[in-house]
């Protein structure tokens, strides 16, 4: 017992320094930004130290003057899809079905299917260990058994002063565990030199965030796709910013996804998740959509 004290605190101290060994490593990856100013469209919610907790809702409604509102039936990670009509995109063209899950993604509930590639599943595996069951955040499931309950989900809405809602807070957990292993908020966002807006999602970490820019598509028989192809900085695709020493650091991530939601035969609602290293697949999810009765 009498060493039970000074093993933890190491252990706190080594678990200091690899998150900020990994700051370090997105500051040396990435370019100053100012979220002030030309680079304000990579602002987003970040957390404290340790594991990711629901602070982070309050700092952002407190940032843009408003509140959270918990609870709400009917919450939907978009306040209309249609915010996404642009050269290129409708939201009148897609199926009825795909577009509640977006407005009322609370009134839906997910069961989830997984399959690694064998060449990253160790990579996936040793993320989730070190970093996504740890922090409470990204922690991707690396095997099928792991949600083979499924899914929970708890969205909360971020809303001005005047009770718009400005973003959601989209939390999953699994069911079987009750393990946290998403924490992120849910918006539209014009990129620069764009002529439509995309799914903004971006996942607070200690003192910095990871995001992705979705770009809307539309695909066969009303179904829908997000993509994050990847290109310069600036355009859709995924990024890590880091705070470090008074300064913020951005860098583009080579991570690409691309999810395709659409009904099949029997009408049942289902999304393809597919997530690639540079042009390699890494892992592919499988969701069933089902409203909640």
């Amino acid at each position: 017992m009498t060493s039970a004290g000074p093993t933890t605190a190491e252990g706190h101290r080594a678990w200091r320094t690899v998150d900020l060994g990994t700051r370090k490593f997105w500051r040396a990856a990435g370019r100053r930004v100012d979220l002030d100013g030309a680079e304000s469209w990579l602002r987003g919610p970040t957390s404290g130290r340790g594991p990711v907790t629901d602070d982070w809702l309050e700092a952002e409604a407190a940032r843009l003057g408003g509140s959270v509102v918990r609870g709400r039936a009917g919450s939907g990670l978009l306040r209309d899809l249609a915010e996404l009509d642009g050269p290129g995109f409708s939201a009148a063209l897609v199926h009825p079905r795909i577009r509640d899950f977006y407005e009322r993604t609370s009134g839906w509930r997910m069961e989830v299917w997984v399959g690694w590639s064998p060449v990253f599943w160790p990579g996936g595996e040793l993320i989730s260990r070190l970093f996504g069951r740890r922090l409470d955040q990204l922690a991707l499931p690396t095997r099928s058994l792991d949600v083979a309950r499924g899914m929970d989900s708890e969205v909360s809405l971020i809303v001005d002063d005047e009770g718009v809602q400005r973003a959601a807070a989209w939390t999953r957990t699994v069911r079987s565990t009750g393990d946290r292993a998403f924490s992120g908020s849910y918006s539209t966002r014009l990129l620069p030199g764009a002529r439509r807006r995309s799914v903004h999602a971006a996942f607070p970490l200690e003192s910095g965030n990871v995001q992705v820019f979705l770009r809307p598509e539309h695909g066969p028989n009303g179904s829908f796709f997000l993509r994050s192809p990847g290109g310069r900085f600036g355009q859709d695709g995924a990024y890590v910013v880091a705070d470090d020493r008074g300064a913020t650091y951005a860098a583009s991530a080579p991570i690409r996804e691309s999810f395709h939601l659409y009904l099949d035969d029997e009408g049942v609602l289902r999304a393809d998740h597919q997530l690639r290293l540079w042009s390699a697949t890494a892992v592919r999810l499988h969701y069933r959509l089902d409203p909640v009765r």
